[in-house]
């Protein structure tokens, strides 16, 4: 069986380590509508999470965390959302999207429908400073 993220980055390739790489989503709806969209995926096939050792297990985590902070500290959100669907793309990826109550689907999930129309302009334009210094502090802080 085939797998999208085994055969593509998935993505703009933000940070790679042995481990994982960091992509910020850069195609289609979602990245018009939440800019900040980050996905962590785990460089070896596995399905779940509950495949990995306890060592990778904590490495994959502590990257999410990271993320997360590097997103908060530089983009104050309103919330960011993490999650770990795979129901589509059975590949460990997780999701990290930094929301706001102005982007078009807050407070509901990102899959969810549309609350208000989208940000005029693009959503981009309304971040606290361009999506390359935020991908550029995601690298630092994981490859460090």
């Amino acid at each position: 069986m085939s797998c999208v993220l085994c055969e593509s980055d998935g993505g703009l390739v933000v940070a790679r380590t042995p481990q994982f790489r960091v992509v910020r989503v850069t195609d289609g709806d979602e990245a018009r509508r939440f800019p900040a969209f980050y996905r962590l995926i785990w460089a070896t096939h596995a399905a779940e999470f509950s495949d990995l050792s306890d060592t990778d297990r904590h490495a994959c985590m502590d990257a999410v965390t990271e993320i997360e902070r590097v997103l908060r500290s530089l983009l104050a959100p309103t919330k960011v959302n993490i999650a770990s669907l795979g129901n589509v793309v059975p590949h460990l990826h997780w999701h990290v999207i930094a929301r706001f109550d102005w982007d078009s689907h807050f407070p509901a999930p990102v899959w969810a429908g549309a609350q208000r129309d989208e940000v005029a302009g693009g959503a981009a334009a309304r971040l606290a400073l361009p999506l390359e210094a935020a991908d550029a502090a995601v690298a630092q802080a994981l490859t460090c």
